[in-house]
């Protein structure tokens, strides 16, 4: 007994030094969280041709073969000597699409996809253009929901916890397919009440026992300094820590084209701009005669051309226009959408960090606001408020107020939050549906909803990004059932990667930089946009004429585009209009809605080339570009200026009609260096005689006689009234760079200007007239005019 119980605890020793050593070397080695879990390709050259998705044209054809064409003249009716390629009476046989899916957003490309890889014969028509509604206009998460699980926990709600669940599955699914367009995302929720710190920190964590073996990084709290240190802007003032948890985050509308072209590559036909005029029924003899769709006129919205295309079943895919296309298989059919508004804006880049986002978890209203890297610059966002469906929502201005106070709340006061920095925004229509089925048509359904009409209409609407997939699945699932399709077997998308991720990796923009002589941002841009297509892109690319970089002509000297996108865009992604490539192929126009503006004559020059535009239809193009424009957050001024007028100017906004307008002092913004901003202050200082941070009336004319100019309390009382656009009677520090920054940018000249340009280039006592009559002709005014290019800010 003596000898075992003095070797049990050297056993137990031994054991645990070696479980620990197990563990460790286990935690050590092993796999990284699944979105980076990916094996890295290695390419020792260039890879050998990629795939080419066939013509648009192509693409319509197969759609006509499938039905009746009718030609038709400007006026709507038929051509004389119309051919009528099928007879409408004839047998179903293999020119008959299985299934017809309206609408090619996330929904419908997904649902595509998801049916084409069954072996299905499948078209998909939109409208507009791929991802032109809501799909293009997220919050760019790819997210289980945070805000979801907490009702779920408190409300006692299983639907919120099946749908966190499924949403943090998706989530892994997502991150897989898509490796190029999608990544991980720490997102930290600042605390400053101590006991929000146990409670954040315990939901974050059950976030990621949620999530089990789909679990990206796990959730963690921070102290004071160390969340300072992540996210420097935060307000530092009553700031207790932060808890961080992970997410995923992706390129919206290029993740739809990527859809869309994996679909293709599965045989499906997707036709961008084509649009479902009518649907056809007749009796169904296997359902007692009951009349059942068979058969859908399209209409070519780029030509006029209409025709029919018969299909065993139509798939209503168009999220919040799902009522338009429901009415009409039943025109006094109720409606199921509840459309709500989410506005969202675009700040520039120093406004948060580069790689970690931020939540608010409790707005001043109750809602939740997202604030995140994305594309090199920050958005911030969301509301949400009841609207009508339209196709292109402006906007409202109290929303964009709304979230820029509440951005106000969480940075520094040293960060001033002025409207002048919205570089864009948006408004995003969420398709909130209510079951026609229910016995309660008030309540919306949380997730998705599949519903199928009488005649055979099968709809799908609500749902969001992260969950695409699953619901597309779904609906095929449905669809198969209902119409009684034959697949090849049961869905894969799961594991289906789609085109561009085949053969990525995340040092691929290397070998781009090193085959093409590209520049470093350029190159990391096209390989996180296009995949293994970036080599097609690259190849496209033009000379440069430098020394460096040796191809890529950027299409603005702000942003990584370059004019090959354009013809990538026109030749390999059905991109038919100047909107398509700026807000779906690129995201510049989401970005920054001045330079997108400026952009626009070459876009429209390159995309005419490929297309064959003439002068007219170059012209026709930017007019609709201006008008999508105003959606963007472009201030109305600037939407009357003409395609001359931006050719003429090179772009250069302040003098495009925005020099001495209300919108030209709203947006104008510009960046000054640390000498300038030590000059303003100066020359502020030397206004505010009593020191009291204010610049008053009283403070002018002290000013002006101190100068030696001849003034009154009149003049002083108009030249304040000039820049005072608040209305509070004086001119604060930082309504002083607010007007230098007009001056600098805009060109926006007042008499308050002229009397701070001249008080720092004149000696005290020298007469000037000053005011609405200044000399106009002074070298002064000359001299300030000139700003070199070197210190315009880069702005617009």
């Amino acid at each position: 007994m003596y000898r075992g119980r003095s070797f049990m605890p050297g056993r137990r020793a031994l054991v645990l030094s070696t479980a620990t050593v197990a563990v460790g070397s286990a935690y050590l080695l092993s796999r990284p969280a699944y979105a980076d879990s990916q094996p890295v390709p290695v390419y020792k050259k260039r890879p050998g041709p990629l795939w080419s998705p066939p013509s648009r044209a192509q693409m319509l054809e197969h759609l006509r073969t499938s039905g009746i064409y009718v030609h038709r003249t400007s006026d709507g009716a038929p051509e004389p000597g119309a051919v009528l390629k099928k007879d409408e009476a004839e047998s179903e046989g293999d020119d008959v699409f299985d299934l017809l899916i309206v609408g090619g957003g996330a929904t419908g490309a997904g649902t595509a996809l998801d049916a084409a890889s069954r072996g299905l014969k499948v078209a998909c028509v939109e409208r507009d253009d791929f991802a032109s509604g809501t799909s293009s206009k997220s919050t760019k998460l790819v997210h289980g929901g945070v805000r979801y699980l907490q009702k779920a926990i408190f409300e006692l709600d299983y639907e919120q916890w099946k749908l966190v669940k499924e949403a943090l599955k998706e989530r892994r699914v997502f991150l897989e397919t898509a490796p190029h367009l999608s990544s991980m995302l720490p997102i930290l929720l600042p605390i400053y009440t101590w006991w929000q710190l146990p409670y954040y920190y315990a939901g974050c964590k059950l976030y990621d026992i949620l999530a089990g073996k789909e679990n990206m990084e796990s959730a963690y709290w921070m102290g004071k300094g160390k969340a300072m240190e992540a996210f420097p802007m935060l307000k530092s003032d009553g700031l207790v820590g932060g808890v961080v948890y992970y997410d995923g985050q992706h390129n919206d509308s290029r993740m739809n084209i990527s859809l869309v072209m994996t679909a293709v590559q599965h045989g499906a036909v997707m036709a961008n701009h084509v649009e479902v005029t009518a649907l056809h029924k007749r009796p169904d003899p296997s359902r007692g005669g009951e009349e059942r769709i068979y058969a859908a006129s399209l209409k070519d919205r780029m030509t006029g051309e209409e025709w029919k295309v018969r299909c065993r079943g139509v798939i209503n895919a168009t999220g919040p226009f799902s009522d338009g296309v429901r009415k009409l298989d039943e025109p006094t059919t109720k409606e199921i959408v509840a459309p709500s508004a989410g506005v969202h804006i675009t700040l520039p880049n120093y406004y948060g960090p580069k790689t970690m986002g931020l939540l608010d978890p409790a707005t001043s209203d109750g809602r939740v606001i997202f604030f995140l890297p994305w594309q090199g610059n920050v958005i911030a966002g969301t509301t949400d408020s009841p609207t009508t469906v339209s196709q292109n929502p402006v906007p409202a201005e109290k929303e964009i107020q709304w979230i820029l106070d509440e951005v106000r709340n969480y940075l520094s006061p040293d960060v001033k939050v002025r409207r002048g920095d919205v570089l864009s925004a948006w408004s995003g229509i969420r398709p909130l549906v209510m079951d026609p089925a229910a016995k309660n048509t008030q309540s919306l359904v949380r997730n998705h909803m599949i519903n199928i009409s009488k005649g055979g209409l099968l709809t799908i609407a609500g749902g969001k990004w992260t969950t695409y997939r699953a619901m597309a699945e779904e609906t095929v699932d449905a669809a198969i059932k209902e119409y009684g399709l034959k697949p090849i077997g049961p869905s894969t998308t799961e594991h289906i990667k789609l085109v561009g991720g085949h053969a990525w990796s995340k040092t691929m923009y290397i070998k781009l930089i090193q085959q093409f002589g590209l520049e470093t941002e350029v190159a990391k841009h096209l390989s996180e946009s296009y995949g293994d297509r970036a080599w097609t892109v690259a190849s496209m690319a033009s000379t440069t004429g430098e020394s460096w970089p040796l191809h890529g002509v950027r299409i603005s000297p702000l942003y990584p585009y370059i004019e090959a996108e354009a013809r990538y865009a026109v030749r390999c992604e059905y991109a038919l209009t100047a909107v398509d490539f700026i807000a779906r192929r690129t995201r510049l126009s989401f970005l920054n809605v001045q330079v997108t503006l400026e952009t626009l004559p070459r876009v429209i020059d390159i995309m005419g080339e490929e297309l064959g535009w003439d002068r007219s239809k170059k012209e026709s193009e930017f007019d609709n570009a201006v008008e999508f424009l105003k959606s963007m957050g472009l201030p109305e001024q600037a939407t009357k200026i003409k395609l001359a007028d931006v050719a003429k100017s090179h772009g250069n906004i302040g003098t495009l009609g925005l020099a001495n307008s209300e919108d030209a002092k709203l947006y104008a913004r510009a960046q000054f260096t640390p000498d300038e901003v030590s000059n303003l202050k100066k020359q502020f200082e030397d206004f505010d005689f009593d020191h009291d941070q204010h610049i008053t009336k009283a403070d002018l004319i002290h000013a002006m006689a101190n100068m030696g100019y001849d003034s009154s309390t009149e003049l002083a009382e108009s030249i304040l009234r000039e820049v005072d656009f608040g209305r509070k009677g004086f001119v604060d520090f930082q309504d002083y760079l607010d007007i230098a920054a007009g001056l600098k940018e805009l060109s926006l000249e007042s008499a308050f200007t002229h009397l701070a340009q001249l008080d720092s280039s004149r000696k005290i006592g020298e007469k000037a007239q000053i005011g609405p009559h200044a000399d106009d002709d002074s070298t002064q005014r000359d001299t300030r005019r000139k700003i070199p290019v070197e210190r315009s800010g880069g702005g617009t």
